[in-house]
């Protein structure tokens, strides 16, 4: 078995370590990938983050340790299989079979997901709720990907949003409320977007 409960948390095989430096062409004395970059020209008005969003984004998403680290999320995460039916218990093996040809992909852009499988699950006040389940693979690149873009959106959000996003839950938004409600404002909107995603384009 590939990931071990060990003194409450997973022990986490380092899968993509041992091979993601002989992936991609060109090589630096110290035996490194040399990424290849296209030098455009930047407006020095340019943030970092910007270039950060255009320079070697893939890179980072591909490295190795933000790999391991997605790897680690989606195995905790468990969840149900996909359209291929591949289970969270058979990813590592999948790995070690598809792992040069799987960043290959990544890295020449070439990666192409998979269709999401419909699910319908009851909701607690009635009705039904959709849900889309992506294959564990996908799962994977969603995660590498999100490790990569959030440190550089995250901050761009909204200091009023608390819904998904790393470091704060329902109960941050409770406690703003609470505060709110101390400051003596006693206006509440709520808004029921029932059903908004199923038909925004």
């Amino acid at each position: 078995m590939d990931v071990e409960r060990q003194q409450g948390g997973f022990y986490q095989p380092f899968l993509f370590e041992e091979w993601a430096e002989s992936l991609r062409p060109g090589r630096d004395g110290e035996d490194r990938i040399r990424s290849v970059r296209f030098e455009e020209p930047q407006s020095s008005a340019a943030s970092a983050p910007a270039r950060a969003l255009t320079v070697n984004l893939m890179e980072e998403v591909a490295g190795p340790s933000n790999l391991n680290r997605a790897y680690s999320r989606v195995v905790s995460n468990a969840g149900a299989a996909g359209v291929d039916g591949m289970t969270v218990k058979e990813l590592s093996a999948w790995i070690r079979s598809h792992r040069e040809s799987f960043l290959s992909s990544l890295l020449e852009g070439t990666y192409e997901p998979q269709p999401v499988r419909g699910v319908e699950i009851p909701k607690p006040g009635g009705g039904m709720r959709q849900l889309g389940i992506p294959t564990v693979v996908d799962r994977l690149v969603q995660q590498a990907i999100l490790q990569v873009l959030e440190k550089y959106l995250d901050p761009t959000f909204s200091p009023s949003s608390y819904g998904f996003r790393s470091g704060r839950g329902a109960h941050d938004a409770l406690a703003q409320a609470s505060a709110y409600v101390a400051e003596g404002r006693t206006v509440v909107v709520d808004l029921d977007l029932e059903k908004f995603l199923d038909h925004a384009s």
